[in-house]
């Protein structure tokens, strides 16, 4: 799980990255668990800006860690090698450790998983380029736009709708679904939540 502050924290080194050295570059995909900040709402601020950028987000099932088992096992390695039963001065002290040791993953370890060669034999750089900066998304005609407020919520003919605090004052479109009197709500081009007007108002 990632919160707000994780999230701003990674779009910051990403973007950081992509304006100096060029060397970040758009995946095809993003796979995470299925835990969310926002209870209820699997979307945070970090997947959003994924959508943004056109990177696709799948979630594992819930309480099904091992749809990660890669991650975890990646997770473990690094919870014994650098993190467990050590202390460190500061977040720069650490970090300086996670650095070297990354040089030690990727480039030195032979990995059995890989018929023992190295990780960076097998990095394959995106071809997809990282934007500078994201424009806002073109909805098209018949769109129905929105904007969610501050608290994650947004008002259609008097029905409200949750769609989780991470998208607090962003743009979202509503579209006609297929069965008659229900609306289809997109991030993007990615469906986040649906409006039923067959129900009463409340």
């Amino acid at each position: 799980m990632e919160t707000g502050a994780t999230g701003d924290l990674v779009r910051h080194r990403h973007t950081k990255g992509a304006a100096t050295d060029r060397v970040d570059l758009k995946p095809p995909a993003s796979h995470s668990d299925s835990t969310a900040s926002d209870a209820g709402h699997r979307h945070t601020w970090l997947s959003l800006w994924l959508l943004e950028l056109g990177v696709a987000v799948s979630h594992g099932r819930p309480f099904h860690p091992q749809t990660q088992g890669k991650d975890e096992r990646f997770h473990r390695t690094l919870m014994a090698e650098v993190i467990s039963r050590r202390a460190f001065a500061d977040l720069g002290e650490c970090q300086c450790r996670f650095d070297a040791w990354r040089v030690v993953y990727n480039t030195q370890r032979p990995h059995q998983a890989l018929d023992l060669a190295i990780p960076a034999a097998y990095y394959r750089p995106s071809p997809r380029a990282f934007p500078e900066t994201v424009e806002p998304f073109d909805y098209g005609p018949g769109a129905i736009v929105r904007r969610v407020d501050g608290g994650g919520w947004l008002s259609f003919k008097n029905r409200p709708v949750k769609l989780g605090r991470a998208f607090a004052h962003r743009r979202v479109a509503l579209r006609p679904a297929d069965r008659e009197g229900c609306f289809d709500v997109l991030f993007c081009t990615h469906a986040v939540g649906a409006v039923d007007l067959r129900w009463a108002a409340p």
